[in-house]
């Protein structure tokens, strides 16, 4: 569990001023790794902050996101997912639960970011779909 100061330090290590709002959403993304939408954490965090308002959550999201704070991942058309994981990996979908987890993918911190071509890589979003452990147990549903 992160602490108010690993959060703190976080924000301000990516040049985020902290705020009592933005501590909240980054504490919770850290301590949750469930890679929430931004409804998920706006709807986990609004009963204890009633100043919280979803444009918020949104803004900082956004703000996190563009300082590299946290990873926004686009793996289904219908939502943005948030990871406070930094570290290169790639990230799997349950097909039946939707489910998001990390996936750890072997030499990915060797993959270079300029192609032989000349192209300079700014971003690799790496996605596995399939049936998580528990679902894998009903997979004669599927066929």
């Amino acid at each position: 569990m992160n602490t108010k100061v690993d959060v703190k330090n976080r924000l301000l290590d990516f040049g985020v001023k902290p705020s009592v709002q933005r501590m909240a959403i980054m504490e919770y993304l850290m301590n949750n790794l469930i890679h929430p939408t931004a409804d998920t954490i706006f709807n986990q965090l609004s009963p204890s902050l009633p100043t919280l308002s979803k444009t918020t959550v949104y803004n900082t999201l956004k703000l996190l996101e563009k300082r590299g704070a946290v990873i926004a991942i686009h793996i289904d058309e219908k939502n943005i997912r948030y990871d406070a994981n930094i570290s290169p990996h790639g990230h799997f979908k349950c097909k039946r639960c939707g489910c998001v987890s990390d996936f750890p993918v072997e030499g990915i911190e060797s993959i270079s970011m300029e192609s032989p071509e000349g192209q300079l890589i700014t971003e690799c979003q790496l996605y596995f779909k399939g049936y998580c452990k528990e679902c894998r147990k009903h997979i004669n549903e599927f066929t």
